[in-house]
């Protein structure tokens, strides 16, 4: 078994329309070959080198992390004299990701980093998640050394970015009891320690992911007196230097093997990272947009795995004389779960490659001026990946809940018994929609490019570069050549409409209520047109997903318009009435 080679799917984006520019980009016109005999020369030896570290991933994913994961969920990790303990199992999986050279993927090679795309860390992401999405928790969050490496000095960068290329696991600490989604109210104390020359921590975080790691990016409350984000800093603390405690492990619904933390911080040593007041403002932005695309990630990653547990209970489970895979009911939900994942997946990866592309030319900036031609892409593609990353987080990890909920179906009560892998897939599922920003907050960070009419544009965009000819009438019978293209053009007025009937109501209230619905048909649109576009280059592949999908487009969005339609601002007090004592 190869998480990698086993499907397909993911290695066709290597090939995405953007992957030579990234890989330009981010080799800097391939000098790093001239001192790292591994660097590549070109775009060629570029794709096949992230093939290989793929391969190797998928490797260690199917015959390390997988069979582990039982084990690990059942183990979870414990607290021994206020340190955390991982699962005997986990330590396995660490040592082997070690070995095979899988972290500090994104850094650069000086660094003794891989120097890969996030769109390439991506699919790293997704096939440890489909091996233990827990365990990709853990080893997902080397990316937070990417905002240490932008923000940091560049003697922060030495000290810090070897230790993880190396294997040392870092932490994002943000929220506390009273601070959640509303990051603003953080109240750990930070204090200049004149005499030391170092900052001092003091105070407790809450529900941090893997809490007791070696380097933790902590944002605390730097400026005395204020209680707003403008009060807040972003800081580095080391674990050599101790001062930092775990009070409690979560136990949690499911990514046993991840550890949540309850932290004890007491006049803990820490370095400043970046400037003061900008910590929430502009570096936990920088850090949540990684996360949240490394969510999406893990979603994908989940919901792959859910789907080939229900295709391979299906193709084996007889009743009434036949497999149940041949039931109509069955297999309209075994379509409808490889369409999200198909659909979802093809979202993530142009999402990442947004990223990848501003995100170079931000790196390269830090050498020389950009041109003003450059400056154009970089503000073009950074605005694509804040109005895309929202849609890839919310909808990516609302599909894994639901194909995982798909997945128990399938198997019936079997699906209910902790034997079966569903369970632990419906399980581990259910933060993803929750951490980093639940789906309602998605919806916030998306909907201002909704309501301005910038997703409008990208959608007609979109469908503007998908080949009118997009899927051959032989890959879907049911389909013309032109006609999956010319079903989702149909929508796009629809949409329109909708929208427009939304803001016309003149309510920031009800618009607010109806975000959610606007949020999902942007979403369907835009996933339809990448799916569409995928089945015409790889309709083997994708050509399937690609009718079911779009008839599910059309199914959710011809409904969802209607109801905005219908909706009046004065509609909201029968749902007011609801929540009323």
């Amino acid at each position: 078994m190869n998480y990698y080679t086993d499907h397909p799917e993911i290695g066709f984006y290597l090939n995405h329309p953007l992957m030579a520019r990234i890989v330009e980009l981010k080799e800097k016109g391939f000098a790093d070959a001239k001192e790292y005999d591994y660097a590549p020369v070109d775009l060629g030896d570029a794709i096949e080198n992230y093939k290989q570290i793929l391969d190797i991933t998928g490797d260690v994913a199917a015959n390390i992390i997988a069979p582990n994961s039982e084990d690990v969920d059942l183990e979870g990790p414990h607290l021994e004299n206020g340190r955390m303990v991982y699962a005997s199992k986990t330590f396995e999986n660490l040592d082997a990701t070690r070995k095979a050279g899988l972290w500090g993927v994104s850094m650069p090679r000086r660094y003794g980093g891989l120097n890969l795309p996030n769109a390439v860390f991506s699919m790293l992401s997704e096939i440890i998640s489909a091996a233990d999405a827990g365990f990709q928790n853990i080893w997902s969050l080397q990316s937070c050394i990417d905002t240490l490496y932008e923000f940091g000095s560049e003697e922060q960068r030495q000290k810090y970015i070897p230790r993880v290329c190396a294997g040392e696991g870092m932490s994002m600490d943000l929220t506390e009891p009273d601070a959640g989604s509303d990051l603003q109210r953080v109240m750990l104390k930070a204090t200049y320690d004149a005499q030391e020359d170092c900052w001092r921590l003091n105070g407790v975080k809450r529900f941090i992911t893997n809490g007791d790691s070696d380097i933790h990016l902590v944002l605390a409350r730097s400026e005395e007196g204020t209680k707003d984000g403008r009060g807040l800093s972003m800081f580095i603390y080391d674990k050599r230097n101790g001062g930092v405690d775990v009070r409690h492990i979560e136990h949690k619904l499911g990514i046993h093997g991840s550890p949540t933390c309850e932290l004890t911080y007491k006049n803990a040593k820490a370095e400043l990272c970046g400037s003061t007041r900008l910590g929430l403002i502009k570096y936990v932005m920088a850090l949540m947009n990684g996360a949240r695309l490394g969510i999406a990630a893990q979603s994908v990653g989940l919901s792959q795995e859910a789907y080939n547990e229900a295709v391979a209970y299906a193709r084996e489970r007889q009743q009434f004389g036949q497999k149940i895979q041949e039931f109509p009911g069955v297999y309209d939900m075994l379509s409808r779960m490889k369409a999200k994942l198909d659909a979802g997946r093809s979202l993530l990866y142009q999402t990442a490659c947004y990223v990848d592309v501003y995100k170079c030319l931000e790196d390269i900036e830090r050498d020389r001026k950009l041109t003003p031609e450059e400056k154009q892409e970089l503000k073009k593609y950074q605005r694509l990946a804040d109005a895309f990353t929202p849609l890839a987080k919310g909808m990516n990890s609302e599909y894994a809940n639901q194909n995982a909920y798909d997945a128990i179906s399938v198997h019936g009560g079997s699906g209910f018994i902790m034997e079966y892998k569903s369970q632990r897939l419906y399980r581990d599922a259910r933060i993803f929609s929750i951490y980093e920003g639940t789906t309602q907050l998605q919806v916030v960070a998306a909907i201002r490019y909704i309501s301005n009419g910038t997703m409008l544009q990208n959608i007609k965009d979109l469908a503007a570069a998908v080949p009118s000819a997009a899927v051959s009438s032989a890959a879907v019978p049911d389909a013309s050549p032109s006609g999956l293209k010319a079903r989702v053009e149909a929508l796009i007025p629809v949409y329109e409409e909708a929208l427009n009937a939304a803001k016309d109501l003149d309510s920031q209230e009800a618009f607010d209520f109806l975000a959610r619905r606007l949020y999902d048909m942007t979403a369907e649109l835009v996933m339809s047109l990448l799916i569409i576009r995928d089945a015409a280059a790889c309709p083997e592949l994708f050509a399937k997903s690609a009718n079911v999908y779009v008839r599910m487009a059309e199914e959710n969005i011809l409904g969802k318009a209607a109801y905005i339609k219908n909706f009046k601002a004065d509609d909201l007090a029968c749902f007011r009435a609801a929540t009323a004592e």
